[in-house]
């Protein structure tokens, strides 16, 4: 489940400072109370609105003057503030999105590993009743060169699993759905013979899909 990205509080009080000039509540020449009264409104340290002054001042959306407190500069420098920090947001928002696919990913593909390894295990698949696997070349003259094996929704197509794909002396175990198919490939798959029958049709096929 993805979870909101919540900015420090020194950033939230710079925000919302810079958002009061946008939005002429604290006017270009007015004077902010002091560092104890921001504090005690936001309920923070004395030392988390200096951060946040020293920040918008570095923005030049207000001047600080050591024993004089701080004066509102430009309410066009808080309006960029505001939007480059939306911007700053959104892609701290993509990346927490990344980052939470990627674990997605990874709990699926220990899923499919732990299945295939429990069918592996089964009595369909005891020593005297191998369970079968297949091996279907990749010709160089299929349509799904580039293809990933996702976009190709191979199992759906064909009820065949993809536990490998061999490509020269390297061996991709449990290729995922984001894996391509390339000239000269070898994909190793388990299944009935019909879907290793599909598998070979859905490669050899001359047909864009």
């Amino acid at each position: 489940m993805s979870q909101t990205v919540v900015p420090s509080q020194y950033l939230q009080i710079a925000l919302d400072l810079a958002g009061r000039v946008a939005r002429g509540e604290l006017p270009e020449g007015s004077r902010i109370y002091g560092r104890s009264v921001m504090a005690s409104e936001y309920n923070v340290s004395p030392e988390t609105v200096r951060r946040a002054l020293r920040l918008l001042a570095d923005m030049k959306v207000i001047d600080v003057k050591p024993q004089s407190g701080a004066v509102v500069l430009s309410a066009d420098s808080a309006r960029r503030y505001i939007a480059n920090f939306q911007e700053s947001a959104d892609v701290r928002s993509l990346r927490r999105q990344l980052k939470d696919l990627l674990a997605e990913e990874e709990v699926l593909h220990s899923r499919v590993m732990d299945t295939i390894s429990a069918l592996m295990k089964s009595p369909f698949a005891s020593a005297h009743q191998p369970f079968p696997n297949y091996e279907v070349p990749v010709p160089p003259s299929s349509p799904l060169l580039g293809r990933s094996i996702g976009e190709l929704k191979f199992w759906q197509s064909t009820g065949a699993t993809i536990v490998a794909i061999r490509r020269g002396q390297t061996v991709l175990l449990s290729p995922g759905p984001y894996a391509q198919l390339y000239a000269g490939d070898t994909i190793v798959l388990v299944g009935s013979p019909a879907a290793a029958e599909a598998a070979h049709n859905l490669i050899a096929s001359k047909e864009v899909l």
